[in-house]
């Protein structure tokens, strides 16, 4: 009897996630940027595929898109450029002018003279080459910068309060505590391989500006019944395409706790070997969402860990309605200084405005600035009766300390300039959005928290915005242009919420018809005293969805990502 042979089977096709777990476990990136070295000396066609697609984002580094973003590529990702994109991390923002005139000069040299601050207290560059990126990162490290873990499956930049330190209002200045988690945990060899991206914040500020909701770790500061300063902890924000508020742990850190505690979190987070099946489910929200994780379970987890039980957490002030970017002129604690706070639209900023700000916190202070999370800059220190001055300065350098509320309030991620996830462009459109805005409602008198992100990842924080705008694209006059799906009623603080969304959708060129509608009507319905969020609160999504287009219409599907942000 004749036997045949078994055809040979095909080994299984490797997913994302198994792929990525793979070259994690070959090398960490952070032993090895001599191979970058190798790479700059011989040139961009050298850059082999595991460190342009990975590698690369230990060190802060993304490969740059064509400007079409996910259009015209595969696998729910654009092409590439020749170009990369730098995140350079800046703990609880904290930044001199020195560095920020380091910064101002590799913005103007290797950069096309254009930074981005970020919502993480970052600046970002672009159009680097590779022959550009080893002398950007030895410079950075000269003046006590890294763009180290501003990317990749690790601890992020840490944020806090731009004004820890200077705030009248604070429970305690928590940026020594940020440094301290920055110096801890980011780029440290133990986490250079997490299931995801973490993300931490650490804050004595009474209005929460750092949104510890959204953190995977935050820290805010809170007083026990007996007036001891410790921290509240909260566990697994996140927003992306499915968003989660932090849960509160039942406990009481005290200050000399807090990185023990912070660092017993992460190494939950990189143990949980169900979070490596999925890039798209990675987070360590993931455990509350589908992993059946309470907050009573975390907390004994930490506790078995570090062999400690913590006290009760103390009763906490939830901030109320703020749009907490402390722009503006506003004394500090100390007596005859004030801090002025500059929105920065869209966050965008040259070279040389940079370099001016740098000079500008040395003429009318000490030379200390801040970056912030709503993407602006703080200049603190500065002598109260200076202040006014300076003021005059940044505005005409571009930078507006007592702009609009569509200007102060406008949020927007990278979008398709440069992101190869971004389904819609937004730096541009953010730019004229406020322009049309401003033409339109002059003297709108209600904070409104605009952001713009470019695809379902959220990036641009559109899930805790008064208005969320989630870009699309869709078909116009017969041919394909960027739309923006709206979402309504975000918030942080004493009202958390995600948005809601309100089935419209409609091409970025209709945005500021739809956004004028909506606003006029809440200025001649509102109640006596009623804010947005509480106007949002009382409208079904059929109702706001009438007054954005005018008319009664059906609800149109919000599609949901295909793969992991590139965001922060």
């Amino acid at each position: 009897m004749t036997q045949t042979t078994p055809t040979p089977q095909a080994a299984p096709k490797e997913t994302k996630a198994q792929r990525m777990e793979r070259l994690k476990r070959e090398k960490n990136p952070w032993e090895v940027f001599d191979e970058v070295r190798t790479f700059a000396r011989e040139g961009r066609s050298s850059v082999v595929p595991e460190w342009a697609n990975a590698y690369f984002k230990w060190w802060g580094i993304y490969t740059q898109g064509d400007g079409a973003g996910v259009t015209g590529g595969k696998g729910g990702e654009g092409l590439t450029t020749e170009y990369f994109m730098l995140r350079i991390g800046i703990p609880n923002g904290i930044l001199s002018s020195h560095q920020l005139r380091t910064i101002a000069d590799l913005t103007k040299k290797y950069a096309r003279n254009l930074a981005d601050i970020t919502t993480r207290q970052n600046i970002q560059l672009h159009w680097l080459t590779i022959e550009d990126i080893p002398e950007i990162v030895d410079t950075l490290d000269k003046i006590g910068l890294s763009p180290k873990g501003a990317c990749g499956d690790v601890v992020r930049n840490v944020t806090g309060c731009p004004l820890a330190g200077v705030d009248h209002e604070e429970i305690a200045d928590a940026s020594g505590l940020a440094v301290e988690l920055a110096q801890a945990l980011v780029a440290n060899p133990e986490f250079y391989n997490l299931p995801r991206k973490f993300k931490i914040c650490a804050t004595g500020c009474p209005v929460w500006c750092s949104y510890p909701e959204i953190n995977d770790i935050a820290f805010t500061a809170v007083k026990n019944d007996v007036g001891e300063v410790g921290y509240t902890v909260r566990v697994g924000g996140g927003l992306s395409n499915e968003p989660h508020l932090a849960v509160k742990l039942n406990a009481f850190v005290r200050p000399d706790q807090a990185v023990a505690v912070a660092g017993a979190i992460t190494s939950i987070f990189r143990d949980q070997e169900v979070l490596r099946e999925s890039r798209d489910r990675a987070r360590i929200k993931y455990l509350f969402m589908r992993e059946n994780w309470t907050a009573e379970s975390f907390l004994e987890e930490i506790e078995r860990r570090l062999e400690t039980r913590f006290e009760p957490a103390a009763p906490e002030v939830l901030p109320q309605d703020t749009l907490r970017d402390h722009v503006g002129i506003h004394a500090q604690k100390q007596p005859g200084l004030s801090y002025v706070g500059a929105s920065v639209l869209r966050g965008r900023l040259t070279g040389d405005q940079l370099a001016a700000a740098a000079d500008l916190a040395e003429q009318y202070g000490n030379g200390q600035l801040r970056a912030t999370i709503m993407q602006n800059l703080i200049f603190v220190n500065i002598h109260t009766s200076e202040a006014g001055k300076l003021a005059e300065e940044l505005g005409k350098i571009g930078l507006q300390v007592d702009g609009t509320n569509f200007w102060r309030g406008t949020i927007a991620c990278t979008g398709t300039e440069f992101c190869k996830l971004a389904i819609s462009e937004t730096k541009s459109f953010s730019r004229w959005l406020v322009e049309e805005l401003e033409g339109r409602l002059p003297g709108f008198d209600q904070q409104l928290k605009l952001h713009v992100t470019g695809c379902p990842n959220s990036c641009g924080q559109h899930w805790i915005a008064d208005i969320g705008l989630e870009g699309k694209k869709v078909k116009h006059e017969g041919k394909m242009v960027d739309a923006f799906y709206f979402c309504v009623g975000g918030a942080v603080g004493a009202h958390a919420a995600i948005a809601r969304p309100v089935g419209y959708r409609v091409p970025a060129t209709e945005v500021p018809d739809a956004l004028e509608r909506l606003l006029n009507t809440y200025l001649n319905e509102r109640n006596e005293g009623e804010n947005l969020r509480s106007y949002f609160s009382r409208h079904e999504a059929d109702a706001i969805r009438a007054r954005l287009a005018g008319e009664v219409l059906a609800p149109v599907e919000r599609d949901t990502a295909t793969r992991a942000g590139y965001g922060e």
